[in-house]
């Protein structure tokens, strides 16, 4: 290997360093931009279980790089809170046993201010790591660094949607962020694009980052089916309400059916009426339904009953993978501040509102690729142990980075989960 060759690898590689650091610091800076608006006693309370406080989340993700690359590549390092590793891990148990989940809201100390200093503390060490750590260490390292801030950007969402869920239980409903409100725009009629049946490949094939369970690709044989140009508005939901679908058994499946009875719906998560109007609150306060924005903040029972009441269906993930093909990923994601689905602006021919907006439930459990494999080790726990008893949401929100979504991603909940940005893409 000649000298220059050598000098050209470094250099090479002191680049990729520096764009890893930068994205490193970019993606723990917005976090904090996220829970600028709250105040001290926001970071801490814990309304479900399914929700965790910001203050949890916060240090959670500082947590992640300190277990996954710091104590495992840095020789010599020591945590500034050893006992941080029982509160904060989430469900890692081949790192110990965490905290109990249900009690995340109990934890009063440490305080806010020492959450921020312990993140404050893993910035330093890990940019520190990223500049001088070995070259053969890097190679390995940089791999969980970019899981890391991965990792990060999706609990930012999770933090956006927890909030909300804890502000819409005050009565006061207080603002997270003060919005303009847009224009309400009808988006037209609902249009059906139609595709031919094929054998495809599924899953992601290139040099991006992604997830150990958007892989390996595999072949997977697609019916004819038509996808719906765009996405349900609240004035279609509303039709469906007013058709007493909420109380229509025949509609639902039968778990879906018990929550609609034990739970009392009878309209979306954060609806409500007043005067006589229907409402929902939004993370810039209650607002009167506007009804061509997209619904969201629906379960896939709602989802499914409402797919059934237009004799109708879900699509599959794999469908929707197929249909989505090259096209470029732009939408309303967290990164416009708008913190809300929007209106249908454009509404030229072809598929719409693919990316952004709200996650689109589909009829398709979360189950492994045909080979799939999870990573080794303790982020083995990270997906593959999830695959069962939850369905599939592709495209991303409001809540979601531009950055973090693509084509192949495959977030997932459970039937009833209501306080994500989720909503409706009709097929047949």
């Amino acid at each position: 290997m000649s000298e220059i060759t050598t000098k050209a690898e470094t250099k090479n590689t002191r680049f990729l360093r520096e764009n890893v650091e930068l994205q490193y610091l970019k993606v723990r800076s917005f976090t904090n931009k996220i829970v600028e608006p709250l105040e001290t006693e926001d970071f801490v309370i814990q309304p479900m279980e399914n929700t965790s406080p910001a203050k949890w989340h916060l240090a959670h993700t500082s947590w992640f790089f300190e277990t996954f690359v710091l104590e495992k590549f840095q020789p010599g390092f020591e945590s500034l809170h050893p006992q941080y590793a029982y509160f904060f891990n989430s469900y890692y148990l081949q790192t110990g046993v965490p905290f109990s989940r249900a009690n995340r809201g109990l934890l009063s100390r440490p305080t806010v201010k020492e959450v921020f200093e312990y993140r404050e503390y893993v910035n330093e060490k890990v940019v520190d790591f990223i500049q001088n750590c070995d070259d053969k260490i890097w190679e390995e390292a940089s791999k969980v660094v970019e899981i890391g801030i991965n990792h990060e950007q999706q609990h930012q969402e999770l933090i956006l949607t927890d909030i909300k869920y804890l502000l819409a239980q005050n009565p006061l409903l207080p603002i997270y962020k003060e919005r303009e409100t847009l224009d309400s725009e009808t988006p037209g009629e609902l249009e059906w694009i139609t595709f031919e049946e094929c054998i495809v490949e599924i899953g992601n094939k290139g040099d991006e980052f992604t997830y150990d369970n958007e892989h390996p690709v595999h072949r997977t044989f697609i019916q004819n089916f038509e996808l719906a140009d765009r996405l349900i508005t609240n004035n279609e939901f509303l039709e469906f309400m007013n058709d007493d679908g909420y109380r229509r058994s025949e509609l639902w499946l039968d778990e879906g059916w018990s929550k609609v009875k034990s739970e009392e719906w009878n309209a979306p998560l954060y609806w409500f009426t007043r005067d006589g109007s229907w409402f929902n609150f939004t993370l810039s306060g209650a607002r009167k339904v506007a009804l061509n924005e997209p619904v969201t903040h629906i379960s896939y029972y709602e989802a499914d009953a409402f797919a059934r009441w237009k004799g109708c269906r879900l699509p599959t993930e794999q469908e929707w993978e197929y249909a989505c093909g090259d096209r470029e990923i732009t939408g309303n994601f967290v990164d416009g501040n708008t913190f809300h689905p929007l209106v249908l602006k454009n509404n030229e021919g072809g598929l719409k509102q693919m990316y952004g907006d709200v996650w689109e439930w589909t009829q398709s459990s979360y189950s492994p690729y045909p080979g799939y494999k999870p990573l080794p080790g303790a982020l083995g726990e990270y997906n593959g142990k999830f695959m069962a008893n939850q369905y599939v949401l592709r495209g991303g929100s409001c809540a979601t980075s531009n950055s973090h979504i693509r084509k192949t991603y495959r977030n997932f909940f459970h039937a009833d989960a209501r306080w994500q940005f989720s909503g409706i893409r009709l097929a047949k």
